[in-house]
Formats: C-alpha cells, structure tokens, sequence
C-alpha cells in the first residue's frame, strides 16, 4: 500500500492526475492500465493515428509520444527522489520536447511497443523501491513532489490522456 499524496506531496496542478487513480495501491493500477491502454492503441490503425481532432492540437501519435515522454520524466523524478539525491531537477516543457520527438516519422506500432517497455521499467523501478523511499521528496520545476505522488501521477497522467482519446479523438 502506497498511501494517497495529502496536497504537500505534489503541487496542487498534479491532483488532476493523482484523484484519477482510485485506492491506495498505483502499482497495481499501473499494471492493469498496461493491458487496457495497449487494447486501446492498437485499436486505433496507422491512418487514424495520424488524426488531431482540431487544428493546431496533437495527432495522437504526438498524444501517444508525450505519454511516453512523460512517463520517463515522472519515473526519472521518482529514482532521484527516492535515492535521496537532493539536487532540484528543472522543468520539462512539453511542447518543446514535442517538437524534437519527431512523433510523426515514426510508425503507430512502435509507440505502442515503446509504452509496453516504458511501462514495464517503471514497474520494474517502482517494484524494487523500500518501504521508506515512497516518502522521500524532492523538488522539480519549482514544485515539491514525494515519490509516491509521482507514482499515483504517473498512472493518473496516462488515465487522463487516454480518456481524452476516447471523448475526443476516437
């Protein structure tokens, strides 16, 4: 059991993600979305995955990049916290980190094959963690975050993006 973020654990921004992520236990929500997400990308075919539901917003390739991306950021965040290294991390600005994905020259199957491996990683780290690391915190653009909060934001960010594909994309 890894104990639900109190709103000192994580700026407030991040409890849009944290309260999508029922009971107290991310882990196991993070291995169950890994089944769920992977049925739902590849449900969607290469055309499709090429499509943005209105101008000037990401194609869903670009979503499916930026989930990857910041899957790797919140975990990287996780490790240096709960190996007590102190120095704060800077911020992560998304749509620059877009612009250098190169989302669109990629083929749909490998990004879901990247979320598979990314996802089995971040179990993997989350898995070996001691019971005293899920308090441990840290300091990353600007914003206190304990490593447990990264845990339940990790599950909630991709929660939310998938809930967006469905309403809006699909």
């Amino acid at each position: 059991m890894i104990p639900r973020p109190d709103r000192t654990q994580s700026a407030e921004y991040y409890f849009t993600y944290i309260d999508k992520v029922p009971g107290t236990d991310p882990l196991a929500v993070l291995d169950a979305q890994l089944a769920d997400a992977v049925a739902l990308y590849e449900s969607i075919d290469e055309k499709r995955s090429m499509h943005r539901y209105a101008e000037g917003k990401w194609t869903l390739r670009e979503v499916l990049s930026h989930i990857n991306d910041t899957e790797r950021l919140f975990v990287f965040r996780a490790f240096w916290f709960a190996r007590g290294l102190e120095a704060p991390l800077p911020s992560f600005d998304q749509d620059v980190a877009m612009k250098g994905a190169g989302a669109g020259a990629r083929t749909w199957r490998s990004h879901i094959d990247e979320f598979r491996s990314i996802r089995a990683s971040t179990l993997s780290l989350f898995r070996s963690l001691p019971a005293d690391a899920w308090s441990r915190k840290g300091t990353a653009s600007g914003n206190p975050f304990s490593v447990g909060a990264l845990a339940y934001i990790t599950a909630g960010h991709v929660a939310h993006h998938n809930q967006l594909m469905r309403e809006r994309y699909l």
